[in-house]
């Protein structure tokens, strides 16, 4: 079934208080699931919707945006398993309004939550994940990939220097597909608050079943780079943290540390 915004719901100078499912469609939904039949909910929308009973109970969504005149056809690929799907979500869907504003590149608080279970007195809900729904860079496949041996080659460097970070990557399901390798930085101590991460990079990478490959990135000075408090965009030596993974939240990290 689709579902979502209509058509005139998305676009300039349309904001929306409420970022649910309008209407009555949630319970449309919840109807038809209690007969027992399977359920593909298609969400139509120009910008992430908090639908959490949906994603905890329908076995299948798929999140169709709005798209051009050949929507019927990608998507019709996609549900009859003629294309495996690969695409990654370009920004963070939250479990509800009061998530929002929610982004994977957010500055440190002074008392992080480490976990759903670490969170009195420290900044976090108490009716609430402190993750989102789905975070920055996440996407599903009809396979799986599993990553390992992430390695860096030095821990250690100077100025004129360059990083490789590297990581294996294998397809461990039954069918041929890609996936997109995200690099993330942190830099941990800076004149200025950093993000706890940002994306430095991406490569996709086309596996069949069975198939691994090595995926490498080279990093340079110049991705450390920011604007610092005279606004002079520039890096300051110190100790980063170097993250790859499959989204934002789902990496491996390794500390370098590297002098000017």
């Amino acid at each position: 079934m689709s579902i979502g915004e209509e058509y005139d719901m998305s676009g300039e100078a349309k904001s929306r208080s409420d970022i649910r499912i309008p209407g009555v469609q949630e319970e449309l939904v919840k109807k038809i699931v209690a007969t027992g039949k399977p359920v593909v909910v298609m969400i139509n929308a120009g910008r992430p919707l908090t639908f959490e009973w949906i994603s905890d109970h329908v076995p299948t969504v798929m999140y169709t945006w709005w798209l051009g005149t050949q929507a019927g056809n990608s998507i019709a690929d996609v549900l009859f398993g003629d294309y495996n799907p690969s695409g990654k979500l370009p920004m963070t869907f939250p479990r509800t309004v009061g998530q929002v504003p929610i982004y994977y590149d957010h500055y440190r608080t002074g008392r992080p939550a480490l976990n759903d279970s670490n969170v009195l007195y420290k900044s976090a809900y108490i009716d609430l994940s402190i993750y989102p729904k789905y975070p920055f860079g996440y996407g599903l496949s009809y396979t799986t990939f599993v990553y390992s041996d992430f390695s860096l080659s030095a821990d250690r460097l100077h100025a004129d220097e360059k990083l490789t970070a590297s990581v294996k990557v294998e397809n461990t399901g039954n069918y041929d597909g890609e996936e997109v390798v995200q690099l993330y930085i942190r830099d941990l101590v800076a004149s200025v608050v950093r993000p706890v991460k940002e994306l430095k990079g991406f490569q996709k990478i086309m596996l069949k079943k069975g198939e691994s490959k090595t995926v490498t990135f080279e990093i340079t000075p110049e991705m450390l780079k920011f604007y610092n408090s005279d606004l002079v965009y520039d890096w300051e030596p110190g100790e980063f943290e170097i993250m790859i993974g499959t989204s934002s939240r789902d990496v491996m990290t390794k500390k370098v540390n590297w002098e000017k």
